[in-house]
């Protein structure tokens, strides 16, 4: 009888925050109240991979930072019900990580963020046992950014890497990608040196310009995130490079947070199954996009509950 193979193992290095989410019923109106949703949810774009990570039943381990506070112990509780083995720094003297997010009608995102002891996590916290025998390390590009955060991210890259371990890097949020100039930014990104980047198409733009193949520059492997339009999917393999469209079924949504990083998190799983069934590479890249589009529906459609803090 042959084997089953075992679910991947998969590291996500990066935020566990505390998300406090205001969603106004009506639009804001200056210097008065509307009413709305004022929601405490658990938050960070590592976190969240992780656990749609560890919903689909990947071995997943999150390396983060958090505060020596009720947040904290609460996040990594909230984190461990889904299944997801949590490596966390517990800085004392300094809170967890908080993001003010502001839900527009319609569903688009504003976010605060007051990273805190999110981006305390340093170097010499990380034990090469964590990502021994991985198959994948995964970071959204937060994680390459902060300090001493961005130096363990790098040191985490190259200890993947040297386990031949795959390495996938989201550019997440152009702002602070870009704070430092795009040079910069593709610095980074080039010393990350992933076999896979995700980006939505602002992003994209944003650090390589108008063409998107440009993004094959950073990684073998690109997929462009499109929302409800679905992806755009982009690989070099020997000579010209591939590119094909996954689409998808729009899907209402107050709220769209997190679903990025379902996205990311339903690909991958995807991706390494096939990787191990030896699909080739572009029925295994259509496989994993059409399963991170259905991980966002499901983030979609779930309900966020509250985060209870004791």
């Amino acid at each position: 009888m042959a084997k089953t193979p075992q679910p991947p193992r998969i590291v996500v290095l990066g935020d566990l925050t505390l998300d406090v989410v205001l969603a106004p019923a009506r639009a804001l109106e200056r210097g008065t109240d509307v009413p709305g949703r004022v929601q405490l949810r658990q938050g960070g774009s590592a976190a969240n991979t992780a656990r749609w990570l560890g919903r689909l039943g990947a071995r997943t381990t999150l390396i983060c930072s958090v505060g020596r506070d009720a947040a904290g112990r609460a996040l990594v509780a909230a984190l461990a019900g889904d299944g997801v083995r949590v490596r966390a720094r517990r800085i004392a003297g300094s809170r967890t990580g908080r993001i003010g997010v502001l839900v527009e009608l319609g569903g688009e995102r504003s976010f605060v963020a007051d990273r805190a002891a999110a981006d305390g996590l340093r170097p010499e916290d990380l034990h090469p046992a964590w990502l021994a025998g991985i198959d994948a390390l995964h970071l959204p590009a937060y994680s390459l950014l902060g300090r001493p955060l961005g130096d363990a991210g790098l040191a985490a890259t190259r200890l993947a890497h040297a386990a031949s371990a795959i390495v996938t890097v989201d550019l997440a949020s152009v702002g602070p990608l870009l704070e430092r100039g795009r040079g910069a930014a593709l610095g980074l990104l080039h010393e990350a040196a992933p076999d896979l980047v995700f980006a939505t198409a602002d992003e994209a733009a944003a650090v390589v310009g108008a063409r998107l193949d440009a993004l094959l520059d950073l990684a073998p492997i690109a997929v462009v995130k499109r929302g409800a339009k679905g992806a755009t999917v982009l690989a070099r393999e020997g000579g010209p490079y591939l590119r094909f469209e996954v689409a998808t079924t729009p899907i209402a949504a107050t709220d769209t947070t997190g679903a990025g990083d379902a996205f990311d998190a339903g690909f991958l799983a995807a991706w390494l199954d096939a990787r191990r069934r030896g699909l080739a590479l572009p029925a295994a890249l259509q496989r994993a996009a059409l399963a991170g589009n259905r991980t966002a529906h499901r983030h979609l459609a779930s309900p966020r509950g509250e985060l209870s803090l004791g």
